[in-house]
């Protein structure tokens, strides 16, 4: 899909407050309101906008460590890949889990509520998934960094 101007504007004004009105939105974007919402309307429908969701406090919610895991796996076939990825999904502790390139097989990104509670989802969960070779953890001590999507005009 090619996005224009007001498409990257609409989209950049939607990353910041996904709730914002559609008459605060178009007044944003320089659109009426009925030009504005079709173009979101097609955004979401071409699956450039894939959803809104709601950012959630995590050490509000009991969630305050972030564990980065890589894993590197016995084997690469794409069952194993496939099989691997389909038990990470069944985790709801698992945030973001990524393949990569490199000495590791995978990124994964979890939210847990200290060290304890890591090492319980260690034994009861990610240790049980069968073919890992290897993992290593890191805990976050402090995120720098969380942005939107650098759109470009």
């Amino acid at each position: 899909m090619k996005l224009d101007k007001f498409d990257i504007s609409i989209l950049e004004t939607l990353q910041q407050d996904a709730r914002i009105s559609l008459a605060e939105l178009s007044a944003k974007v320089g659109l009426t309101s009925s030009p504005c919402w079709t173009r979101v309307k097609r955004m979401e429908e071409a699956g450039v906008i894939e959803g809104y969701s709601v950012r959630v406090n995590a050490a509000a919610v009991g969630l305050s460590d972030t564990v980065i895991v890589h894993v590197t796996l016995d084997s690469h076939s794409d069952e194993a890949l496939f099989n691997f990825g389909r038990a990470l999904e069944g985790i709801p502790e698992v945030l973001e889990a990524f393949l990569v390139s490199g000495d590791y097989d995978y990124f994964i990104r979890i939210a847990v509520s200290d060290t304890r509670d890591y090492e319980r989802l260690l034994r009861e969960r990610l240790y049980k998934i069968p073919g890992i070779r290897h993992s290593k953890s890191s805990f976050v001590l402090r995120q720098l960094k969380q942005s939107h999507l650098p759109l470009r005009r």
